[in-house]
């Protein structure tokens, strides 16, 4: 299996390059919820792609170990989601609620299109 920090460096490159497109879209557009909805959005995406590292590195020196492992988490990735919904949500004239939950799941996309990625070229 690969490192996950190699993987985790590679999602994350990507994910600073669409960050980058959201703020220009921000800086020279008039759809200014829009991007800061998506920016947003691929932010806490992001935390929540951090969090699933740590406890997937966690989880497998656990299981090497041979100890048994805990959950992977998905309840304080849950609650982060929530957050920045709530926060969305408080403020609608700045934030587009529809394109903060497209780049909360940013994150995920970027990671099945490395994925994807990754097997094409390791097939060649």
């Amino acid at each position: 299996m690969p490192d996950f920090r190699v993987m985790y460096n590679r999602q994350k490159k990507w994910i600073f390059y669409l960050l980058a497109i959201y703020v220009l879209g921000w800086g020279f557009t008039t759809y200014h919820t829009i991007f800061l909805g998506l920016i947003l959005g691929t932010c806490f995406g992001f935390l929540n792609l951090l969090l699933l590292v740590r406890k997937t590195e966690k989880f497998d020196k656990q299981v090497s170990e041979g100890k048994k492992p805990r959950s992977l988490g998905s309840l304080s990735r849950m609650a982060t989601a929530g957050i920045g919904a709530a926060i969305a949500l408080k403020y609608p004239e700045y934030f587009n609620v529809f394109t903060y939950v497209i780049g909360l799941m940013t994150s995920y996309i970027v990671i099945m299109i490395d994925y994807f990625y990754n097997a094409m070229h390791q097939h060649k």
